[in-house]
């Protein structure tokens, strides 16, 4: 289930706000100028279902974001517990860094934790299946998909490069309870 926990940036102890109502995270972070909603496919699609499947089954959603924000294209990434690569792809997401363009990720199925820090607090948003979360550019956040990922999602990107971090050398993730703490 979508959960937001909310910390001072300077104690990774108790969250000061802890939430599963997916208004209450809109509100907290839409405050912070991250977009977080809910979607549901046009059409049933399943575990089979193609990259391109699902691309469509989302397709008005998709296009009415890339209209808003002026987005360009869309993938999907599928991150599953033996992937070959899931060790360099968590490490990969789990040091603060910021990009040039918004981060778009919609999670089509399973799960994974944004970590956002704007001033003074870190927040940690799990991301669920049809929860879409949009990290505006140049935030500082971090994201992990623990140590056996299970998750599928959309990402949109600006520029066809996609994704690209600018890392900010802050030790702060290393600071925050990892997936396997807050992903129970």
């Amino acid at each position: 289930m979508s959960t937001l926990y909310i910390y001072s940036d300077k104690d990774a102890g108790e969250p000061l706000v802890q939430t599963q109502d997916r208004k209450e995270i809109a509100k907290h972070l839409n405050a912070e100028g991250v977009r977080f909603e809910q979607w549901e496919a046009g059409f049933p699609i399943s575990d089979a279902s193609t990259s391109d499947e699902i691309l469509e089954a989302y397709a008005a959603e998709i296009e009415r974001l890339k209209e808003e924000g002026g987005y360009k294209t869309a993938d999907v990434i599928n991150v599953y517990p033996s992937h070959p690569a899931k060790v360099a792809l968590r490490q990969k997401f789990l040091d603060e860094h910021q990009h040039a363009e918004d981060e778009v990720r919609f999670f089509v199925k399973g799960d994974g934790l944004f970590y956002l820090h704007p001033e003074g607090k870190v927040m940690a948003v799990q991301c669920c299946a049809g929860d879409l979360i949009s990290v505006p550019a140049n935030t500082r956040h971090w994201f992990d998909m623990g140590d056996t990922p299970n998750f599928t999602a959309v990402r949109i990107f600006t520029k066809p490069d996609g994704w690209v971090a600018k890392f900010t050398g802050d030790k702060i993730a290393s600071e925050f309870p990892r997936y396997e703490v807050l992903a129970k």
